[in-house]
């Protein structure tokens, strides 16, 4: 019987009963049918955040051509899953743009072949969907227009005297065709169930249907009720928590759809049902809180991240390191960001525009700040240049006094000029060492009585060379490192030699201290640091000494700038292979050791600079 009302039906037959229980219309939860397509979005959504845009659109071809009907949560979820992605893209062109010193008002978005695909398969999909909608519509009120029909036939049937068969019949047809009857408009559900309810009820009630027909009609609608409790009650073990609860709504429809059962199973009977139901409603539920509590635990985070960067003190970034290490503090948020999941849909769009309008704040004082550097360095630029043309302008001078006090003037101004950009530093550099070179080595070209002299120095350091490779083995490690030093102190009492002699002579003397030194196991940077104080004695002699100590002093601070930067990198480079490298321990070993081997070099280099330093004192 087509039925869900429990109707009371008269005891005897061709008896009437004068009050009737209210009608029982067991009706489906809206709420929980919306919180179960909020939650299938949700799923959706998850798995479109892990797709590629070529997979998004190859997806959406798909369902564009054969799931229009059914897929519109899934399309929303693709759709906003690559707008995503290409707004991802896009801020990331942005940063690197504005890095390479562009402005962000320049900056134009390039075009992405995928987009206009997109855009056309939406278009697509709204026309598609909105032909399918309005198509539902004119079904839906066709069918509203069927069922007021059965109703009027039904009522007729109550007034009808026909004989009792005939009535039957038709009775049993109505209520077939009722079933068959489909979707109508949602505001005229509960309106039409009632009507029919009534009618079938009043059916019940007035024709004289004899108990046997009752009892018969009764039997079966409890048979078919008892197997909807059993399916119930097993679907409450069902791993898949939505696809039990959207099997639940059939399984409604389907009890709404059968006939009363005797009286005195009528409530028991409900209340297996509904229990059973219950506890599918009951997962569902439970999963959905879940669901709500993991966005909102994601929203939280999200929350902090966004507190963290707009807690930013920009007033205590003052340097290129103070901002390179609040730079990589930002960074690490933004790749944290990635890693949550979605916020709840009410503030999903909400807590991303906080957190992107928090980055762009950021990243516009960062801007701001390598501008006004730039600019500074400009200034530097032009203040060497102008130093540059001035040592041009003495270089050929022939005044050797005068000229090397303003030559040695313009390095020490040299020194307090500030950096230029790195584009122009080894240049602008070389162009006013090699005016500076170029006098002071015609000036000691000049110095005709020096070649005697460096002849004299030369024999006596060949001299020194072969005691030093021909020391006593025979000596204490200690007497023979105080030994060798005072070679070593000795050789730089010497002074020039011929200039094309200086290097050769210079490796002969190096290999020989090299040798005892190997000899004596003395560590290499000790060697190389006593190595380094010999050789400032060298420099320092002579009228141009300070202006090679400047030139030294520079060329240090150049060579440790260059590894602080190399050694940033390794840095950076290993932190990327200890989060994300599999089977990279060999690569990983080796990127330790130069790291290593850059911190020792600077260290090393370190100490030459301060060993010059005092020397210029």
């Amino acid at each position: 019987m087509k039925d869900t009302l429990e109707t009371n039906l008269p005891e005897e037959a061709g008896k009437l009963e004068e009050t009737k229980k209210p009608v029982e219309t067991p009706e489906i939860d809206a709420t929980a049918d919306v919180e179960a397509n909020d939650t299938a979005e949700a799923d959706a959504a998850i798995a479109a955040g892990k797709l590629t845009k070529e997979e998004i659109l190859a997806k959406l071809t798909e369902l564009v051509e054969t799931s229009v009907e059914t897929s519109r949560g899934e399309v929303e979820a693709l759709k906003q899953a690559y707008y995503k992605i290409r707004r991802n893209e896009v801020e990331e062109l942005k940063k690197v743009f504005i890095a390479d010193g562009g402005e962000e008002k320049d900056f134009t978005a390039p075009a992405d072949e995928t987009e206009n695909k997109i855009k056309d398969l939406l278009t697509s999909y709204k026309e598609k969907r909105a032909a399918i909608l309005a198509e539902e519509e004119r079904v839906k009120a066709a069918n509203y227009a069927l069922k007021l029909q059965l109703i009027d036939q039904l009522k007729e049937l109550c007034e009808s005297q026909d004989d009792f068969n005939k009535l039957y019949n038709s009775f049993k047809d109505i209520q077939q065709r009722w079933k068959e009857v489909k979707a109508v408009p949602q505001e005229h559900v509960n309106e039409l169930w009632k009507n029919y309810q009534i009618y079938t009820e009043k059916f019940y009630d007035i024709i004289k249907i004899n108990n046997q027909f009752r009892d018969y009609d009764f039997k079966k609608n409890l048979e078919l009720k008892t197997a909807l409790c059993e399916t119930v009650e097993k679907l409450g073990n069902e791993p898949d928590v939505i696809s039990a609860f959207h099997q639940l709504q059939k399984l409604h429809q389907q009890w709404r759809e059968i006939g009363p059962v005797a009286k005195e199973l009528r409530e028991d009977l409900w209340a297996r049902f509904k229990a059973a139901s219950t506890v599918i409603n009951k997962r569902h539920q439970e999963h959905f809180e879940k669901l709500k509590a993991k966005e909102q635990e994601n929203l939280d985070a999200k929350t902090v991240i966004c507190e963290q960067i707009e807690a930013i003190d920009f007033s205590a970034l003052k340097s290129f390191k103070d901002w390179e290490e609040k730079n990589k503090e930002v960074i690490g948020l933004q790749e944290k960001w990635k890693t949550i999941g979605f916020a709840p849909k009410k503030y999903n769009v909400k807590i991303f525009e906080r957190f992107r309008a928090a980055c762009d704040v950021y990243f516009e004082k960062k801007s701001e700040f390598y501008k006004a550097i730039k600019s500074d360095m400009e200034k530097n630029l032009d203040a060497k240049r102008a130093l540059c043309e001035k040592a041009e302008a003495l270089k050929d001078s022939t005044d050797w006094k005068d000229t090397t006090d303003k030559m040695i003037a313009l390095q020490k101004e040299w020194k307090t000029i500030g950096p230029v950009a790195r584009k122009h530093s080894d240049a602008i550099w070389k162009r006013f060492i090699s005016a500076c070179d170029y006098f002071f080595e015609q000036k000691n070209k000049n110095v005709v009585s020096q070649k005697s002299i460096e002849q004299t120095n030369l024999a006596a350091k060949k001299e020194l060379i072969a005691k030093i490779k021909g020391m006593d083995e025979s000596l204490g490690h200690d007497e023979a490192i105080t030994t060798l030093k005072s070679y070593m102190a000795e050789w730089n009492t010497i002074g020039f030699v011929p200039f094309k002699e200086k290097d050769k002579i210079y490796k002969e003397y190096h290999e020989a201290v090299d040798q005892q030194f190997d000899r004596l196991k003395v560590d290499q940077n000790d060697r190389k640091m006593q190595s380094f104080r010999n050789n400032l004695n060298e420099m320092t002699s002579g009228e141009r000494g300070k202006g090679r100590l400047f030139s030294e002093r520079d060329k240090l601070m150049r060579m440790y700038e260059r590894m602080k930067n190399e050694l940033q990198t390794y840095e950076n480079n290993i932190g990327f292979l200890s989060i994300s490298s599999k089977g990279g321990g060999g690569l990983l070993k080796e990127m330790e050791r130069k790291i290593e081997k850059l911190k020792e070099d600077m260290a090393l280099t370190v100490k030459k600079i301060d060993a010059i330093d005092e020397n210029l004192e």
